[in-house]
């Protein structure tokens, strides 16, 4: 089935701005919200559709691919394999960790939750992107203390229950007739509160460590694409699942390519006589050289196409194309006798116009005589 357009998806038009992406986006994750809609399936597909299109048109250089390229430009699939994934990516916006998804659904303080997502960089030549390339990772991410594993308190010491929420981790609120259950702000959900807090941790349950991590880039990649890594996140604070490593992509400009999705663009000067004449002359290529036959009467600005030179396709599409861009490069200096054979050649464009000159010629010479009638 083909995928729907995004801006059909929210609801909006392509010119909306942030802040009307961003409420439809709202109004649709709370209609179509898992617990809201126990088993049901098309209603979860939505949930997840929301969540992409949202995911795209909520960062200005997605969107600005999206636009120009549709589903294409952005990869053309979700980075979200489920509902825990849409509350980690967009849990800020209601709130914080699932703020307004809790409170309304009941998911509550002391309900499991996934540990959060952490960002690493890493930086590609276009030779890397195109083959695809092993890189080790460093970075930064919380893990599990392991004086008080996660606990949070000191070794001997227990924390104790929250008197303002009995444990539970939430408390029931009223205003008028509405009765909503939160979050407690005294334990922020934990049901428990540390009274001897562990040391290396200071009560967190968590410290900061840098972590090596050997990671796959496929071939194809672009720059600003990411690459998930399940479960390489930080560790959980209430015994979920760890969350997962997005490893964002830059890919380093070229300094004779051009990338245009797939296809590679390439400017190849080449001389008058090349050009008039026709000649096999090497293009560069990403793979070493290649020749390539220059037609005879090649104008400047004409492109020739190299089938199958360009990126590989990351989704297991077909390899793009090299576009070859050839443009006359004009000599600054001439040798003597250079000039004598230029000389003879206008010579003889004198008597011998070439039809778009002539062409020219003929409607400058009726431009002019209009003009001064």
């Amino acid at each position: 089935m083909a995928k729907r357009d995004y801006y059909e998806v929210l609801g909006v038009e392509r010119d909306a701005s942030d802040r009307e992406i961003a409420k439809a986006y709202r109004k649709l994750a709370v209609k179509f919200h898992p617990d809201s809609n126990p088993g049901d399936e098309e209603a979860s597909q939505n949930f997840k559709e929301a969540a992409e299109a949202y995911e795209v048109l909520s960062d200005q250089e997605k969107r600005g691919r999206y636009d120009r390229h549709g589903h294409a430009g952005v990869n053309g699939g979700s980075q979200f394999g489920s509902a825990e994934d849409i509350f980690a990516a967009f849990g800020e916006m209601f709130g914080g960790g699932g703020g307004m998804f809790g409170d309304l659904f009941g998911g509550g303080g002391s309900r499991s939750r996934r540990g959060n997502d952490v960002r690493a960089n890493v930086t590609l030549t276009l030779e890397e992107a195109a083959q695809g390339v092993n890189k080790t990772l460093k970075f930064k991410r919380n893990q599990t203390c392991e004086p008080c594993d996660g606990s949070g308190s000191a070794p001997g010491s227990k924390p104790e229950h929250c008197q303002q929420c009995g444990g539970r981790g939430q408390v029931l609120q009223s205003a008028g007739i509405l009765r909503v259950q939160t979050t407690c702000p005294v334990c922020r959900g934990a049901g428990q509160i540390i009274v001897d807090p562990c040391p290396p941790c200071r009560g967190q349950g968590q410290v900061s460590k840098t972590v090596e991590l050997d990671v796959s880039i496929p071939a194809g990649v672009d720059d600003g694409m990411r690459v998930r890594l399940s479960g390489e996140g930080e560790s959980s604070t209430s015994g979920g699942p760890p969350g997962d490593c997005y490893v964002f992509i830059t890919v380093k400009q070229h300094e004779l390519f051009h990338r245009d999705s797939e296809n590679l663009i390439l400017q190849m000067p080449i001389s008058y006589t090349q050009a008039a004449l026709g000649a096999e002359i090497e293009v560069p290529t990403l793979t070493g050289r290649d020749k390539f036959k220059i037609t005879p009467g090649t104008q400047s600005g004409e492109v020739f196409k190299l089938p199958g030179r360009g990126m590989p396709n990351p989704q297991g599409g077909r390899t793009g194309d090299l576009l070859v861009q050839t443009y006359i490069e004009t000599p600054k200096k001439l040798s003597n006798e250079q000039e004598e054979l230029l000389r003879k050649l206008a010579e003889l464009e004198e008597t011998e116009v070439l039809p778009e000159r002539k062409n020219f010629l003929q409607r400058l010479t009726d431009y002019f005589g209009t003009a001064e009638n």
